[in-house]
């Protein structure tokens, strides 16, 4: 299985030059790619496997969790007049499958 886009590689000097950071990301449930020379040779991952399905998505690198809140994101715009409403354009939608 490849790396995730996301995922950070490291270079074996670097996992020996700070075992213990990558050490403690695989711990956290992080799965780390170690490459030598640039090729994928080896992940460092967890001694246990995650509870919870997110947890194992995520250490897997089939996952990234958002960061920030939702409300962060702010008011929703207002609809253009004369637009119809978004439940109203839904069951449009809908009627129109059923036909």
């Amino acid at each position: 299985m490849e790396p995730a886009e996301h995922e950070e590689r490291i270079g074996i000097r670097e996992l020996r030059q700070h075992a213990s950071r990558y050490v403690a990301l695989a711990k956290a449930g992080k799965r780390v790619p170690v490459t030598d020379r640039g090729k994928l040779v080896a992940y460092l991952v967890p001694a246990e496997e995650p509870d919870s399905v997110l947890d194992r998505l995520e250490a897997a690198g089939q996952l990234r969790r958002g960061a920030g809140k939702l409300t962060d994101l702010g008011p929703v715009p207002p609809r253009p007049d004369g637009a119809p409403s978004l439940s109203d354009t839904l069951r449009e939608m809908r009627d129109e499958e059923r036909w």
